[in-house]
């Protein structure tokens, strides 16, 4: 598991989440509500499919949290610094360059595994 698969799919259930970032289900979703920043397409049966990004930020939460040892309180200010820009301001070139930093980071966490 890890960056090949995660850029093979559009779409993940959070059974693939779990299996692809070793996070809990109970987990995901907590941090789905308690962050804000992950959000799920729901279906029509009421599951959840997660993109690519949130897969990103769901590993992103999880090195702050596990690796770097911060509260949840400490990964919410580490990562505010992440949020995209309000409609009008130029995206492109911030979140490029914000998911280049968080590419940066699983990389480095996926030689560590």
């Amino acid at each position: 598991m890890g960056l090949e698969e995660i850029e093979q799919k559009e779409y993940f259930s959070i059974g693939d989440v779990k299996r692809i970032t070793g996070v809990p289900e109970y987990s995901v979703r907590y941090w789905e509500a308690e962050f804000g920043l992950i959000k799920p397409i729901r279906k029509e049966s009421g599951h959840r499919r997660y993109t690519k990004n949130d897969v990103y930020t769901i590993l992103k939460i999880k090195d702050l949290i596990y690796k770097h040892k911060l509260t949840l309180e400490g990964a919410k200010k580490q990562l505010s610094k992440y949020q995209f820009p309000s409609a009008g301001e130029q995206k492109t070139r911030t979140n490029v360059k914000i998911l280049e930093e968080i590419k940066e980071t699983l990389e480095e966490l996926l030689k560590e595994c």
